[in-house]
């Protein structure tokens, strides 16, 4: 069997992003579970605002295309007003079923405050609706600036639950799909599919 390849999406622009860091320890996690990881950081495309009649063109097709070939997927966001950021969800608009129907997906957040978990529930949904398969497990790092150590996570706790995140993507990325449900078949996204 061949490895198992994650994609970590970094939603955040920031030059010094906790964000990325923190992803960059759940890769870490990915490879201690023997598989190989890569992170996607959105500021080196050139994304557009999402509009249907234009999609598929240019970097947002570059962007689908390496979140289709991953074979599992962490998504990363700093927490902006209680939720996601909406760079990331500009890149998730450019996706759709094709990228993500049955593929597992883990979720990490990142916030400046103590209460990142509702970005995490409004991803978990997004991705839902996708018919990925997201795992229970999640991280979220509450008071992000005070937990790294150079680029490292400071506290234990986190840093395993981080590492975990990792682990998990990997020995879920092949679990069976469920079967289509109702809903599924209801949501045809923007194309009209």
């Amino acid at each position: 069997m061949a490895q198992t390849h994650v994609v970590a999406v970094c939603g955040s622009l920031r030059d010094r992003s906790y964000t990325k860091l923190a992803l960059e320890r759940a890769l870490d996690g990915v490879r201690e579970a023997g598989g190989t990881g890569e992170l996607l950081d959105l500021r080196a495309y050139d994304l557009p605002v999402f509009d249907a009649d234009e999609d598929g063109q240019g970097d947002s097709a570059v962007v689908a295309r390496r979140i289709r070939e991953a074979d599992a997927l962490v998504l990363g966001t700093p927490v902006y007003h209680g939720s996601y950021s909406g760079v990331l969800k500009n890149a998730l608009d450019h996706c759709g079923f094709d990228e993500f129907d049955g593929k597992t997906v883990g979720l990490l957040a990142v916030a400046g405050g103590g209460f990142p978990v509702t970005a995490l529930e409004h991803l978990r949904s997004v991705c839902r609706a996708l018919n990925a398969w997201v795992l229970p497990h999640q991280a979220a790092l509450p008071h992000v600036s005070s937990q790294f150590d150079g680029e490292e996570l400071a506290d234990e706790g986190l840093e395993k639950r981080v590492h975990v995140l990792g682990r998990r993507v990997v020995e879920y990325a092949r679990i069976e799909p469920d079967p289509a449900t109702f809903e599924a078949g209801e949501n045809v996204g923007a194309g009209g599919k």
